[in-house]
C-alpha cells in the first residue's frame, strides 16, 4: 500500500476488518477454513452501518470481495474466477464505496503472481492511488 506501519495501524485511518472474528480452524490439508457464514450475517452489516464514511474498500480474498461486492448491492457473478475479478477490477469497482479487488497475501498465492504479472504493474499503483486518496480524506 505503500503507506508506513504508524498509518497502516492507525484506527482512525485504517480499518482492517477480517471476514471472521474468529480463528476458523483448518482443514486436513492444514489450510485455513472458509470463514464461518454467521461472522458476517452477525458482525460486519453492524460494523459498516457504524462506519458509512468509508470511501474505499480494500477486498483482500474471495470471501472479502463476495461479501462487499454484495454488500454494495453489486454481487459477483456466481461462477467468475478471482483472476477476472481482479483483472477486470474497473468492472466491479463501482463509486462509494469504491471496493478493489486484491488476492489474498499467502505463500500460497506466489504462483498466482508469478503467472499474472499484470497485477503488479497495473493493479498495485492503481490501489497505492487509492490509498493515497483515501487517506487525504482520512478514510479507508
Amino acid at each position: 500500500m505503500n503507506i508506513s506501519r504508524d498509518v497502516f495501524y492507525d484506527t482512525s485511518q485504517v480499518a482492517i476488518v477480517p471476514m471472521g472474528f474468529c480463528f476458523p480452524g483448518q482443514n486436513a490439508a492444514k489450510g485455513d477454513l472458509p470463514p464461518r457464514p454467521e461472522c458476517a450475517a452477525t458482525w460486519h452489516d453492524q460494523l459498516f452501518a457504524l462506519m458509512p464514511q468509508i470511501e474505499t474498500v480494500l477486498a483482500i480474498g474471495r470471501y472479502a470481495q463476495t461479501y462487499h461486492f454484495a454488500r454494495a448491492g453489486r454481487p459477483l457473478p456466481k461462477k467468475i474466477k478471482l483472476d477476472d475479478v481482479i483483472r477486470n477490477w474497473r468492472d466491479f469497482a463501482g463509486e462509494a464505496p469504491r471496493i478493489i479487488p486484491l488476492p489474498h497475501p499467502s505463500w500460497r498465492n506466489i504462483g498466482w503472481l508469478k503467472r499474472n504479472p499484470w497485477f503488479e504493474t497495473d493493479i498495485l499503483p492503481m490501489m497505492r492511488q487509492a490509498v493515497m486518496r483515501a487517506l487525504h480524506t482520512n478514510y479507508i
